[in-house]
């Protein structure tokens, strides 16, 4: 059964003071292979603030061991350009996406004590709440075999990312074909921590234009993202 982190002790502003993601060995895998089959062309490529929509994901993640896994070949070259880590591939499945993005980091940061699996269209998702769901998991002494995920503030409803503790990182590399880590979180829904987003709209993902375009009026409109 999955536990809520609350406001009551989740201790939110001295984490984010005190957080430092290359300390703690926090990889990252930023999930940018999708078709966008409903979006109709490439959404991570898309307007949002002046900047493609992938920026986003950028900013929300400097600091972590991440890596981008995509399919596309410009999504390639915007990461090239930003000097951010990405690994172009042609595999087909979600659980290659997951696989992949593990076997690029682990050599390269092979003391990882957790991994965010974040999606790469999710442009409302800020800084701040990131920070601090890695911060309440890092505060875990048995953080390694925790896993943390990105819930609906009011309804409790999961979403992502999804931040997997090191002793799921072999479960993650061997997925089922074509599914991702959902496997693992229900497998191991005693070990789920819920961590509450401070806005509803962080979790939505930019599936559709016309979502892309309700995303547009919520950071421009809402005072929470001023």
């Amino acid at each position: 059964m999955s536990s809520i982190v609350t406001p009551a002790n989740r201790q939110e502003n001295s984490s984010i003071r005190s957080f430092s993601p290359t300390k703690s060995e926090i990889g990252c895998v930023i999930m940018a292979s999708g078709l966008a089959k409903r979006f109709g062309s490439n959404k991570l490529l898309a307007e949002f603030d002046g900047k493609p929509l992938l920026c986003r994901a950028f900013a929300v993640t400097e600091g972590l061991h991440r890596v981008v896994v995509t399919r596309s070949t410009e999504v390639q070259a915007l990461c090239e350009k930003y000097g951010i880590p990405v690994l172009h591939h042609t595999h087909p499945l979600r659980s290659d996406t997951v696989r992949l993005g593990l076997e690029c980091l682990l050599p390269r940061f092979p003391a990882m004590s957790g991994c965010v699996f974040l999606p790469g269209d999710q442009p409302l998702l800020t800084r701040k709440t990131l920070c601090g769901m890695v911060s309440a998991f890092c505060a875990e002494p048995d953080r390694k075999s925790q896993i943390f995920r990105l819930c609906e503030p009011q309804s409790g409803t999961p979403g992502s990312p999804v931040l997997f503790g090191a002793d799921y990182f072999e479960e993650l590399r061997s997925l089922p074909e074509g599914r991702g880590g959902g496997v693992v979180v229900k497998r191991h829904a005693e070990k789920v921590t819920l961590f509450p987003a401070r806005h509803p709209a962080e979790l939505m993902d930019a599936d559709t234009p016309d979502v892309l375009a309700e995303l547009k009026m919520i950071f421009q409109n809402d005072s929470f993202y001023r």
